[in-house]
This record gives C-alpha cells, sequence and structure tokens, in this order.
C-alpha cells in the first residue's frame, strides 16, 4: 500500500486537530472586544436596573399586597368550578408557564402560556399586548371562558364572605361594597362573559357597577403585586459575563467551545438581538416573524386587534380605575399602530426559554432547533410581512446558536414564594 495515502490522511487529521485547538482556544480566552464585552454586560442579569414605579398600582411595591396577591394567585375559588388557579398555567416549578401548546384550564387558550418572570418590566402583557399592567392584565384570566369563567361580582363577593381575605382587602384598600342585595347585585353579571351575564351588568346603575370594577381592579392590584416580585435567577451565562468582567480566568470554564461561538453568532451573525436585547432578552415589542397557523385555523392577526383592545379596556392605565391621579400613560399616548402590526405579536423573554417549550404564540413549534431553522429560513408570512430576512447559518451553527440559548436557564425553585 503506497504511504502517500496514509500521510495525506495524516496530514488532514493534523490539520483538523491543530484548527479544533485553535477554535477551542479562541473560545475559551474568548479574544471579546471591548465593544463587544459592553453588548455582553448589557444582556446579563447584573446591568438590570430597579423596577420602575407602577403609578397606576398603589399598592405595587407594598409587602402586605403582595402576600394578599400571592393567596389569590394560587386560590381555585376565584373559578367557577372552584377548581383553577393562576397558577393552573403559570406553574412555579415550569417558569411560570404550562408546558401546553395552549393553555388548558375551564377550556382551550386561544395561545400559548408565556412565562410572568420579569414581565413587570413590560409595558404590554399578552402576546398581542392588549393589556398595559400586570394588574390590568390578571383580571382578564378571571372571566375568560376559557380560563377560570367566574364574574367579578361572584369574586368580589367570595373575598367578602371569607374571613381571612376580607381582613386583608380591607387593610389594604378600606371598606368592602356591601354587595348583599342579589337584585342590585345579580350573581350571574360581568361586562366580559355571555349574553345573559353581559345583560344583567348592564342593568346595574353606573354606581354600582363602579363599585363592583373598583374592588375587582383592587383584586388585580395584588395580585399583581405578588408578580411583580417575580424574577429572572442567574443563568450560567450570566456568571460567565461577570467572570468577564472581573477579569477572571476561571470564568472561561463556565461556558463551553460550542456555547461561546454561539454567543458570539447571537451577537453576530445571527442578529438576535435585534429584538432579544437588554437583561430580559427582549425588546417588549411587537414584530411579524413569519410564523405559520396552527393547523385548521385562520392567521393571527395578533398586535393588530391587541393595539384596539387595550385602548377601550376600562382598566388601562389612563382609566378610572388607574390609581395615577395625573393619569400619566404614554404608552397608550404614544402606541404605535398601523398595517405593519398585522401578524406581529410580543418579543417573549429567552430567559429560561431551554424549559418553556413549546414556542411561539400557539405553541406551533415543539423544540429550540425547530425555532432557530424557521428564523434560519425565514419564509413569508402568512399574513401581513415576515419583519426577518434568511441568515444562512449553518448545522453546525444552528447547533452552537442553540447550545448558547440552553445557557440562560435560572434555578426553577429559586421562584418559589418564602411563604408556601
Amino acid at each position: 500500500m503506497s504511504i502517500r495515502p496514509l500521510l495525506f490522511v495524516g496530514i488532514v487529521v493534523a490539520v483538523m486537530v491543530v484548527f479544533a485547538a485553535c477554535q477551542s482556544r479562541d473560545a475559551k480566552t474568548a479574544d471579546w472586544t471591548e465593544q463587544e464585552i459592553a453588548v455582553l454586560r448589557s444582556l446579563s442579569l447584573d446591568s438590570l436596573q430597579a423596577l420602575p414605579p407602577d403609578p397606576s398600582n398603589a399598592v405595587a411595591d407594598d409587602v402586605p399586597a403582595r402576600r394578599f396577591g400571592e393567596r389569590l394567585f394560587f386560590e381555585p375559588r376565584l373559578s367557577v368550578n372552584n377548581g383553577i388557579s393562576c397558577a393552573t398555567c403559570h406553574q412555579p416549578i415550569r417558569y411560570f408557564s404550562d408546558g401546553l401548546p395552549r393553555g388548558q384550564a375551564i377550556g382551550t387558550s386561544e395561545r400559548n402560556t408565556p412565562s410572568i418572570i420579569g414581565t413587570a418590566y413590560s409595558p404590554w402583557m399578552y402576546w398581542d399586548g392588549r393589556r398595559d399592567s400586570q394588574w390590568s392584565q390578571a383580571l382578564s384570566p378571571l372571566e375568560d371562558p376559557n380560563e377560570q369563567a367566574s364574574n367579578r361580582i361572584r369574586i368580589v363577593r367570595q373575598i367578602a364572605n371569607d374571613p381571612s381575605y376580607r381582613e386583608q382587602y380591607e387593610a389594604l384598600f378600606g371598606t368592602l361594597p356591601a354587595i348583599d342585595d342579589r337584585e342590585r347585585f345579580p350573581d350571574i353579571a360581568g361586562a366580559a362573559v355571555g349574553e345573559e351575564w353581559r345583560a344583567a351588568w348592564s342593568s346595574m346603575t353606573e354606581e354600582d357597577r363602579r363599585a363592583v370594577n373598583r374592588a375587582f381592579s383592587n383584586i388585580g392590584k395584588a395580585i399583581a403585586a405578588f408578580e411583580r416580585s417575580i424574577m429572572p435567577s442567574v443563568s450560567r451565562f450570566d456568571k460567565y459575563v461577570a467572570g468577564l468582567s472581573d477579569n477572571d480566568p476561571a470564568a472561561a470554564t463556565l461556558l463551553t467551545t460550542d456555547e461561546i461561538f454561539g454567543l458570539r453568532l447571537f451577537i453576530g451573525k445571527a442578529n438576535c438581538t435585534q429584538c432579544h436585547n437588554g437583561p430580559l432578552l427582549t425588546n417588549h415589542e411587537f414584530h411579524n416573524t413569519g410564523v405559520l397557523s396552527s393547523p385548521g385555523e385562520l392567521p393571527d392577526i395578533g398586535r393588530a386587534a391587541g393595539v384596539r383592545e387595550v385602548i377601550k379596556n376600562p382598566f388601562n392605565c389612563g382609566g378610572h380605575y388607574s390609581d395615577d391621579p395625573e393619569r400619566r400613560c404614554s404608552e397608550l399616548e404614544f402606541v404605535r399602530t398601523g398595517p405593519e402590526l398585522i401578524g406581529a405579536v410580543r418579543t417573549p423573554s429567552l430567559r429560561n426559554v431551554e424549559f418553556t417549550a413549546p414556542y411561539m404564540h400557539k405553541g406551533q413549534i415543539a423544540t429550540l432547533a425547530e425555532v432557530l431553522l424557521h428564523y434560519n429560513e425565514a419564509p413569508d408570512s402568512m399574513i401581513g410581512h415576515n419583519e426577518a430576512k434568511p441568515l444562512d447559518l449553518s448545522g453546525r451553527e444552528l447547533r452552537q446558536l442553540e447550545a448558547f440559548l440552553r445557557t440562560l436557564g435560572g434555578q426553577a425553585d429559586s421562584y418559589q414564594s418564602e411563604s408556601m
């Protein structure tokens, strides 16, 4: 046998070994420029600013309100069948999501259950942004027929009839309205439920409706005080960036070679930070990225409908039930509208993304690998215009990018309440 083929194979192997060693060295020593390190710091939890106040919620940062809200968050009696709570879909052990394509409660929700970790920083709630505060959002599932399917009078009456809940409520918000009179305050009356309930609600006086709405909004504000405390925990990525900032040589061991190359792709060639930026890895904005509809469904028009709904919602930040006497509401005052919002949905945080599958607004995509393949191909949108452009990443680069995304998870048990 000729020695030349063997020599050639030996040379190829040697080159591959040297190349891999160089890649490993470059990745491990991570020859990051100062500009790149600044970008990495901007994505780290260390750069997360103090939570801004919520003027629309007077008890947003009140500790007793948080404790009251925590009880309500886990309380199944607020549902029509006494079996569904906020935590049914927002499960702490699942990073406050549920692992399903769409939420399952009294019925099946229209969209995927997003995690609520860190949402206190977002000006918009839900995939379509149809609510503009955590407290306004907290009210919606209580009356949604597919979620808790109750109504505001029934819920206020439950709080009033439970001595412990009543005591907590009145310590925070003052005396509950007297709603024992079933003729003035029917059992089946609500503004966000079926025809019969809406008719009963409309038959009430304006004064009585406002009294119920004020108490109902206060219940949402207590739940929001609890949700406001739910923040992401430190990930391997955050520890890596902290080590780089401190010039700690041990930082290089916190991420693998592929994870570091995936990080380089994330802030560079893959263009992920155009939407997934800041320490929560979201710009809190709305984008159409060409995600296919669920089988058998028409395309979801997303933000185009959500923006109309948030403007007319009586519990928005400019409404009568906001606690801000000046009704400061810049989000609504300068809200973005237009045809470019057709099919656009809110950019989710990538924190804990490994643990919050399935993905997209209706759980259409099962795995991270499939999500990355979707963005790599950037297909035409079924409705509106796909803002994303094909990335032309190789299979290896896609795997490296996925490897990096798996460094963004914190510890699920760190979200468990101290009082649970």
